[in-house]
């Protein structure tokens, strides 16, 4: 049987939907690799997402196009920033998973260490 961690984890891509204070919905297409029982993105430190993370780890998720159309339902989730040691797998995994493209996206990440920041997300059992 197939879990929504399944088909989340199996996606191109994912609609990460984090939260304002005002509880307004800010959607972004992220890519997604999974790592045991759950998934991880990463991003600029310093994007918006980060610090909606950082307030509160509340967020919605669902497979999605490139451009963000949704492909599915949204699941409730909780979302935390890890520890930067986490940073290289994550990176590592992305260029396992979306190959060329991944790796030129993450070359000055992984050779420059530009900051960047991973995120976890853990979906409801």
């Amino acid at each position: 049987m197939t879990t929504p961690l399944d088909v989340l984890g199996e996606a191109k891509y994912v609609l990460l939907t984090t939260f304002r204070k005002d509880g307004s919905p800010v959607p972004t297409p992220v890519w997604v690799v999974r790592t045991g029982d759950e998934l991880r993105v990463w991003s600029n430190p310093k994007a918006g997402k980060i610090k909606r993370i950082r307030r509160d780890g509340a967020v919605q998720i669902a497979p999605c196009s490139g451009r963000g159309a949704p492909r599915g339902a949204s699941i409730d989730a909780v979302a935390r920033l890890l520890p930067a040691s986490d940073n290289a797998p994550v990176l590592a995994e992305l260029v396992r998973k979306y190959g060329l493209r991944a790796f030129l996206s993450t070359l000055g990440q992984r050779y420059l260490h530009a900051p960047t920041a991973a995120i976890g997300i853990v979906l409801p059992a």
